[in-house]
């Protein structure tokens, strides 16, 4: 059972949710921000493993470029499963949950030079980005509070891609 079917197979014993928000909706939304915070968790994850393999020129920068990124998108991997259980469902971050949700392939580079790891990094964070603009489109019909915490997520999941595109240029 993949996560979004697990949400919507509890959504059925949802006792609350938000005032103004209908428990449809809620779940709706709901689905939506757990595979946001399925994306957060890997991302995280991910840059926590570029950050211990990365190596060549410019390593320390990258490296320490990354641990930042990191803290940063585990917070924000908080705030959207706090967003989900305050719409009142459950928010799953377990592995196997994760990994059953995947719809593309892991990560797969090892120790490789510092350009390698941010051509990788580059379009995971294309991936991820272009999903919370989904979520955004989705959530700003449905509930604008939800909304806002995308965007301003949204807004510095850009800007540290920006910091890895810095480095990629010739």
């Amino acid at each position: 059972m993949t996560t979004t079917q697990n949400l919507d197979a509890r959504s059925a014993t949802a006792s609350y949710t938000v005032p103004g928000v209908e428990k449809d909706t809620a779940a709706e939304i709901a689905t939506s921000l757990q595979q946001r915070l399925n994306d957060l968790n890997e991302l995280h994850l991910t840059l926590k493993h570029a950050h211990w393999n990365v190596q060549g020129p410019n390593f320390i920068a990258v490296h320490e470029m990354l641990d930042p990124q990191i803290d940063a998108i585990r917070a924000f991997a908080d705030e959207v499963a706090e967003r989900i259980v305050t719409l009142g469902f459950p928010a799953v971050g377990t592995p196997g949950a994760l990994v059953a949700a995947r719809d593309h392939d892991d990560y797969n580079l090892l120790f490789a030079n510092t350009s390698k790891h941010l051509e990788e990094i580059d379009a995971f964070y294309d991936r991820v980005i272009l999903g919370f603009r989904e979520s955004i489109d989705l959530s700003g019909e449905l509930d604008k509070i939800t909304e806002d915490v995308l965007i301003g997520q949204s807004r510095e999941l850009e800007k540290f891609q920006w910091f890895v595109r810095a480095h990629l240029e010739k």
